[in-house]
């Protein structure tokens, strides 16, 4: 679950995290008035309005400016909020932006420079250890900044039996090449963040920029933040913050329905029971010639109310020119696959317009292949895996 940048900041700042303060605003009225709270607060004569979607590079679609005084605050917020921004990450019909963040200037002048970090901690699959990623070449992408001067990216493991240890945040504040009271704020910051990570059950905290201020302070600029879907269930006031705006609409409706969905760009719709089977079968589409148009897992039910729900969630997407099952009858016996397969087809009645394929296999196979055979509708049975590819084969070529 993505997080804005705003809840990923209130996040931080409740483990011990300076971050850049700052305050939503939905409307211009209410980012004037933020300006002015945040003013009274922190004594900032500028404001930074930053739009708040689910994507990175905001700043280079526009979608982050600094306001020198109330009335371009009031102008600014006008333009980006409402607007479709596009960046990067974002699909070229870009995100509609619903509110702002008013945040306060943290590069006012002092004794030192400012200095510019990122850093982001994550789980390292292959070693099955928590990291800490982190380069002197904040404010760019991290991607360019690996692909051109992959010296200047560091990463940090960390023991999850251990935690991390007091020198390893000191070897990174080094690495950083600061010193003085900068080094000591570093070290609290590294400290504070990794604690933020794990006791947020998260899957991922990217800031980028960390600041090193002219007085040597440090502090998150921005906060990327991903909480993992699965401790939601414990972490109910993360579980609050989920804006479905920012979601995929399909993938949202079959959450709510108790599907497993992920949106593809393919044209062959998957309904799979069990997620291994379910890649498989991606793999199989692929090497008949298709490209899948999603994953989906209905679990270890597939009844005609079940399924039907999966062919209207695959239905939606417009680009479907096929949709292939392929259930695994062990827990669920076939011949009740099937007929739930006949009955949702049924029920559905015009809205069903492409091509289906069942494979079916397992317990009563031969009986479900029977059923789906019978029953006069245009749905093609398969019983082996090479059979299936071949008719979405053949059925994408009509």
């Amino acid at each position: 679950m993505n997080l804005h940048e705003y809840q990923g900041k209130e996040i931080l700042a409740s483990f011990g995290v300076r971050i850049q303060r700052g305050i939503v605003a939905h409307n211009a009225k209410e980012a004037v008035d933020a300006a002015k709270q945040l003013t009274a607060e922190t004594g900032t004569g500028w404001h930074v309005i930053k739009a708040q979607v689910h994507a990175g590079g905001r700043g280079k679609g526009g979608g982050v400016k600094l306001a020198k005084n109330l009335k371009e605050v009031e102008e600014i917020s006008n333009q980006i909020i409402g607007m479709n921004l596009v960046t990067p990450q974002t699909s070229a019909e870009g995100k509609k932006v619903h509110q702002v963040l008013i945040a306060e200037d943290v590069y006012y002048p002092g004794d030192s420079e400012t200095n510019e970090f990122y850093m982001s901690v994550l789980l390292n699959r292959a070693t099955g250890k928590n990291m800490i990623m982190y380069s002197t070449e904040g404010g760019m992408d991290i991607e360019e900044v690996a692909e051109n001067t992959p010296h200047l990216i560091f990463i940090e493991e960390i023991d999850p039996a251990t935690g991390l240890l007091g020198f390893q945040a000191r070897k990174i504040a080094f690495n950083l090449g600061l010193s003085g009271t900068a080094f000591k704020e570093m070290t609290k910051f590294v400290a504070a963040l990794y604690k933020a990570y794990v006791e947020s059950d998260s899957s991922m905290f990217e800031i980028n920029p960390v600041l090193k201020t002219s007085d040597d302070l440090i502090m998150a600029v921005d906060a990327k933040v991903s909480i993992d879907d699965n401790a939601l269930y414990r972490r109910k006031q993360y579980a609050e913050m989920r804006d479905l705006r920012e979601e995929n609409p399909i993938e949202v409706e079959a959450r709510e329905v108790g599907l497993n969905y992920v949106d593809l760009d393919g044209n062959v719709g998957c309904m799979v029971n069990g997620a291994g089977l379910a890649m498989a079968t991606m793999d199989l589409i692929k090497m008949a010639g298709g490209e899948p148009a999603n994953f989906l897992d209905v679990g270890g039910t597939a009844d005609a109310k079940r399924v039907e729900e999966a062919f209207r969630i695959i239905l939606k997407d417009p680009n479907v020119k096929a949709i292939l099952i392929n259930i695994f009858g062990g827990i669920v016996r076939c011949d009740r696959v099937a007929q739930g397969v006949v009955d949702a087809y049924k029920n559905m009645g015009d809205a069903m317009k492409v091509p289906i394929i069942v494979r079916l296999q397992g317990t009563n196979a031969e009986l479900a292949k029977e059923i789906i055979d019978n029953s006069g509708l245009a749905v093609h049975s398969a019983v082996q895996f090479q059979e299936a590819a071949d008719k979405v084969k053949e059925v994408l070529a009509e």
